[in-house]
């Protein structure tokens, strides 16, 4: 009889076992699994997907007395949605002490000196946030009589690795004609030979200037931990944080320790590449973690490098000069400038094969197609010496592309690190400096697809805390929008030759996303066994109005199996709009 009863019990045991914790029915899954299938319901336990097909299948053969059961309605579900390219801290802590205004012409730039000015004591830094070139109504680039409008402090204008400076800015750092420039920047001078305030990755001459030191430890913990739940909140479930140092590594680290981890992560460590080359190797020895390590929540990538700068600002280094509209959105001088290139092959090569025989996936900062060329010629020389597929190794940006560099990628086995916004907010400036045959292969899927190149999709994002309207926006329906009808914000479809479908534009958010950072067997697609990451949206992905796509809208974030946020009630549900208890670890 005991022995009986003994059975019994571990029968209801097995049972109880095999009841799921939630059950999303009468919906459309879209799993993202290597058919694409569409299914109906899908069952989680204990973080996981364990099973997903039709609603009679999923009910009958997971649902207990405990399953929380969800009527979808015939809504749309995702999988868990990955931005692979983000700045979270800098974004979190762009706003959190007061929002930022729009910055879209020098007028609105220097009614922003002057209420500043207004506030803060004489002789202090007045600094202007990162605002491009590219998206100011004049469509150039401010020089110290733009800034000149206050005389009273010095003023900095932040345009990422250009800054400029006023009249006052200038004399304080004894920055005048006479002025070298230092090792791989430049002081950009006026016909007169007199420096115009704009100083071209030359940070380094600007004296008595602290931005970092204005934020605590737990201000910097709350800015971060408040930006990765807005992340959760549009819809993301995974993050790739794309240049961490340190101190942003210890905090990610001790948002895990304490339960404030709101979102998985994946660090890129970017060391600065502007010390020897000794001590860079010594670091990458030296340092405790590689890539893969960490686990599902936290977790290391890439190793990389600054190559070169940006385009919106002219420092991308290029395959062919700027050209004459350079000269008045960028300031540039010399007619025959391509950019700047921060690492020397010889050095690249060194520090890349060290960091790769370290065990590290590699990539590097490269917008301009120059600087891709020189990265590609490093992958190549540590190919000829082993395989350099098996580390997933990617371009960053690669915003300028050709046939010649994505036909080396494929053979090689590199991936691709691509953001929308770019394409969306950059290229009507871009195209005045490049012509419209010069943007041929700008931001090319279409092509790095059709070569069998693996894409991942990001934001970029790093400053602004609205999905929508930040300095590069993290709204991933936007950018998903974008990679399908290749539209700017003029309104201009960019080479209509490199769109891609639907589908295609979810992977790059998805499974491809997952894959480069090495996760494809654990989350990208809704398949039993795999994390239960999922989002729940307002529309039908695949075949709402194609100007839908962007306005598109999270009902609920699941993250490992747990309602994390809502954005509507849904079905009765128990749980308010906003976050839920942070996700089990």
């Amino acid at each position: 009889m005991l022995r009986n009863l003994a059975v019994l019990l571990g029968s209801a045991a097995l049972v109880s076992a095999a009841n799921a914790d939630l059950i999303l029915y009468n919906g459309k899954i879209v799993t993202v699994d290597s058919r694409f299938t569409i299914q109906q319901a899908v069952a989680i336990q204990s973080g996981s997907i364990v099973a997903v097909g039709t609603d009679s299948s999923v009910l009958k053969a997971e649902r207990g007395p405990k399953t929380e059961v969800i009527d979808l309605h015939g809504r749309t579900v995702l999988p868990g949605v990955v931005d692979a390219h983000v700045h979270a801290l800098e974004a979190g802590l762009s706003e959190f002490r007061a929002p930022l205004p729009p910055l879209d012409s020098f007028t609105a730039v220097q009614r922003y000196i002057r209420d500043q000015a207004a506030k803060t004591p004489k002789g202090a830094w007045i600094v202007v946030p990162r605002t491009f070139p590219t998206r100011l109504k004049e469509m150039r680039m401010p020089t110290r009589e733009t800034l000149d409008v206050e005389k009273d402090h010095p003023v900095l204008f932040d345009a990422s690795y250009v800054v400029v400076l006023n009249s006052y800015a200038l004399k304080q750092c004894r920055i005048d004609r006479n002025t070298p420039n230092p090792a791989g920047g430049e002081v950009v001078k006026d016909a007169d030979g007199e420096p115009n305030g704009i100083l071209k990755n030359a940070q380094s001459l600007v004296k008595g200037l602290d931005r970092a030191a204005h934020f605590t430890e737990a201000e910097k913990l709350d800015a971060l931990e408040q930006q990765l739940k807005r992340y959760v909140a549009a819809g993301l479930t995974t993050v790739g944080d794309r240049a961490v140092n340190m101190e942003q590594i210890a905090l990610y680290q001790k948002l895990k320790a304490t339960s404030r981890l709101p979102i998985r992560a994946v660090l890129t460590w970017r060391p600065d590449g502007s010390q020897p080359t000794a001590t860079l190797q010594q670091q990458i020895e030296s340092a405790p973690y590689t890539s893969n390590t960490g686990d599902s929540w936290l977790k290391f990538g890439s190793f990389k490098l600054t190559l070169d700068g940006g385009m919106t600002i002219g420092t991308a280094y290029q395959r062919y000069p700027y050209g004459p509209f350079g000269k008045q959105l960028y300031g540039k001088t010399d007619p025959d400038d391509r950019g700047q290139l921060f690492i020397p092959p010889a050095k690249l090569l060194a520090v890349m094969r060290t960091a790769r025989n370290r065990g590290w996936q590699l990539t590097t900062h490269d917008q301009g197609g120059g600087a891709v060329d020189n990265f590609l010629d490093t992958l190549e020389a540590l190919d000829r010496e082993k395989p350099i597929a098996p580390t997933r190794s990617h371009v960053m940006h690669a915003s300028f592309q050709s046939p010649e560099a994505i036909a080396r990628m494929k053979k090689m086995g590199i991936l691709a690190d691509v953001q929308a916004p770019w394409l969306y907010l950059d290229a009507p400036a871009l195209e005045q400096v490049f012509g419209y045959e010069g943007m041929r292969y700008f931001y090319p899927l279409r092509s790095y697809i059709d070569a069998g190149i693996v894409v991942a999709a990001g934001s970029d994002h790093m400053i602004g805390h609205d999905k929508n309207r930040a300095v590069n926006p993290y709204n991933p329906f936007l950018s998903m929008w974008t990679e399908v009808t290749r539209l700017t914000d003029r309104g201009k479809v960019m080479h209509p030759e490199e769109k891609i479908s639907r589908a295609e534009a979810l992977k790059t958010h998805t499974i491809w996303a997952a894959y480069l950072q090495f996760a494809e067997k654990e989350r990208g697609s809704i398949e039993a066994g795999k994390l239960a990451d999922l989002v729940v949206i307002d529309r039908d992905f695949l075949t709402c109005p194609e100007e839908q796509i962007k306005d598109i809208q999270p009902i609920m974030t699941i993250l490992n199996g747990r309602i994390v946020y809502r954005g509507v009630r849904i079905a009765a549900s128990k749980q308010a709009v906003g976050f839920s208890d942070r996700p089990r670890r």
